[in-house]
């Protein structure tokens, strides 16, 4: 099992709480980013690997690596759906743990609200990152280490 991490839009106190699991559990993880990564720990559990600029690269660099098993950190709905359907896990940064029956919900919504936006009817995002989103993260990765780690 290994940690593959979507990394650009990635809030840093994620990658942090990633960078120390990663160590504990002794998990490889993976940052793909199409920028270059500052404050990421030199360790033989993580890596990054830098992929060229454009559209849904990093993601699909993710998709086409992952295993069976494999948890990926994203809050692309696209690409989480992706993962589930692949027989592995995806992680919003927020800490809720996509599954085959939410999933297919979120993207659902997710396809509306960009289509309500490009039509100029719905403006913004995503609410701010809290501190309660970090807990709620570390929680639920903390969860997903006990039940999935590697013998």
């Amino acid at each position: 099992m290994q940690i593959w991490v979507d990394a650009d839009a990635c809030p840093q106190v994620i990658k942090d709480i990633l960078f120390r699991a990663a160590e504990r559990a002794h998990v490889m993880t993976t940052l793909v980013s199409n920028m270059p990564l500052l404050r990421t720990p030199t360790s033989p559990f993580i890596r990054t690997i830098r992929v060229a600029k454009g559209f849904d690269v990093a993601d699909r660099r993710i998709a086409d690596e992952l295993a069976p098993g494999d948890l990926v950190i994203t809050a692309d709905i696209p690409l989480a759906a992706q993962v589930i359907a692949r027989g592995a896990h995806a992680l919003d940064p927020r800490g809720e743990l996509y599954t085959e029956d939410n999933v297919g919900d979120r993207l659902a919504f997710r396809n509306l609200m960009q289509e309500l936006r490009s039509g100029g009817e719905i403006l913004g995002g995503p609410p701010p990152f809290r501190p309660s989103d970090r807990q709620l993260f570390a929680n639920e990765l903390d969860r997903f280490l006990s039940r999935n780690r590697p013998a």
